[in-house]
């Protein structure tokens, strides 16, 4: 007999598991492409997705959940705002 592959992760220790939802969470951000996403979507994207990660990694305490959905927001943010970039460069020549 051939064993399918478990929807749920095998048990491991807090950390360890706190870790493969953290690596899963970036990887969905990835490939749906959130950070291309308006902020409105991306907050119905987490709300979606922390739900999901919520009961395929049972082991998480909420508190674990809310870093790691922090962690999913802080990563779809820009370094730098584009608008917020263009506005700090000062214009060639100026001050010459």
């Amino acid at each position: 007999m051939s064993k399918g592959k478990s929807s749920k992760p095998k048990p491991a220790a807090p950390s360890r598991l706190l870790d493969q939802a953290r690596d899963e969470l970036f990887s969905h951000i990835l490939r749906c492409g959130v950070l291309e996403a308006a902020q409105t979507d991306q907050k119905e994207w987490f709300d979606d997705t922390m739900e999901y990660l919520g009961e395929r990694y049972e082991g998480l305490s909420p508190r674990d959940l809310t870093d790691l959905r922090q962690l999913g927001e802080r990563y779809c943010q820009p370094v730098i705002s584009r608008n917020e970039n263009d506005q700090q460069k000062e214009p060639v020549g100026a001050g010459n």
